[in-house]
């Protein structure tokens, strides 16, 4: 009689056992494969992401085939945790007017498609977000700051000393508004590299964009990276300097409209911020802006500390407590396979 009790009180705890898992599943937050599944993921073979190719040490695109950055580290550590190992991460260069739109060329195929995601030093405004962009969570805080030829004269400490200047910047970019506001003759380009060449040149006085774009210019690139892809001619020393500028530029990912997507790119923002990813993001921060902050110590590169989400950053997703707390997908590198390894196999297929 006795055992006729216990079975019938184990049989009614696994009831209600898979009664609550039910209940859950049902009216609880969704689990990672359902927002995979939401966004689109499941069974796709390629992850494409938009960046910059132009940008060196936010993201730059090497002789070699490969592209370099602390954006690209931050897109490889996404891709990842969305279930993306590195070959199957394909890089498209997009342009600045082109990052709300998500529209990429594809190189040699003279077409555009659209990416996944865009992940392109963007800054996050109120303005990008009420013309539609969708943005994560922030993944870098840094700021405005001007770049001259070290033999200039000009040595800028606010807007209103570029007042009459020739200047060039990103256009689209935050840094345009600015120069306008301070009189300044801004001079608008699709891409910094034409700016810098401008500056080299002396078509223009000074150069002014976010601070981490800028410091990868003034600064060598780091130890055993491969050279540009596209180099720049006539090259001259430059001096960073600090003006001041009110407010932060914090840069987030436009992960387009579809929620899923947004809530998946926020939990591994998160999980760098708070979890198992953080060393990975403090590894791709020491080797850019760390290096970079060595040469440009007139101005804070960028702030060495991920920066907070927002209230509408936040994402709940069902995890029961049998499940490992550091998610991981099958579809991510093998332990054994090297971050090395897997970037040569992502160039081979990416067709970059």
């Amino acid at each position: 009689m006795r055992r006729l009790r216990l079975v019938a009180l184990l049989i009614l705890l696994v009831v209600a056992a898979v009664t609550v898992v039910r209940v859950v599943s049902v009216v609880g937050p969704p689990s990672r494969e359902q927002l995979r599944e939401r966004a689109g993921l499941t069974g796709k073979q390629e992850l494409l992401i938009g960046v910059k190719d132009d940008q060196p040490g936010v993201s730059q695109l090497l002789e070699n085939g490969a592209f370099a950055g602390f954006d690209i580290e931050i897109a490889y550590m996404i891709a990842e945790d969305l279930g993306f190992d590195a070959p199957r991460v394909r890089f498209l260069p997009i342009e600045s007017e082109d990052r709300a739109r998500r529209q990429a060329l594809v190189p040699g195929e003279s077409r555009y498609v659209t990416v996944d995601l865009v992940i392109a030093s963007y800054s996050i405004t109120e303005r990008r977000r009420q013309q539609g962009v969708i943005f994560s969570a922030p993944y870098l805080q840094t700021e405005q700051s001007v770049v001259t030829r070290a033999d200039s004269d000009l040595r800028p400490t606010t807007f209103t000393d570029l007042a009459g200047r020739k200047v060039c910047t990103l256009a689209t970019s935050t840094a345009e508004q600015n120069l306008a506001a301070a009189g300044a003759q801004a001079h608008g380009r699709n891409r910094i590299r034409q700016c810098i060449q401008e500056l080299y040149d002396g078509e223009v006085d000074a150069v002014t964009t976010d601070a981490a774009i800028l410091a990868g210019f003034v600064a060598p690139p780091p130890v055993g990276e491969a050279p540009p892809a596209s180099k720049l001619t006539n090259p001259k020393p430059l001096r960073h300097f600090d003006i001041g500028a009110d407010g932060d530029e914090l840069w987030g990912v436009n992960t387009g409209p579809n929620p899923a997507m947004r809530d998946l790119v926020n939990l591994s923002l998160e999980e760098a911020r708070t979890g198992h990813n953080g060393k990975r993001w403090r590894a791709a921060f020491d080797r850019y802006f760390g290096h970079a902050q060595q040469y440009n110590d007139e101005q804070q590169v960028a702030v060495d500390r991920q920066p907070p989400p927002g209230p509408a950053d936040k994402v709940e997703v069902r995890q029961w407590p049998w499940e490992r707390s550091a998610w991981r997908h099958p579809n991510q590198p093998r332990p054994g396979l090297s971050p090395v390894a897997a970037r040569v196999r992502a160039r081979r297929s990416s067709g970059c």
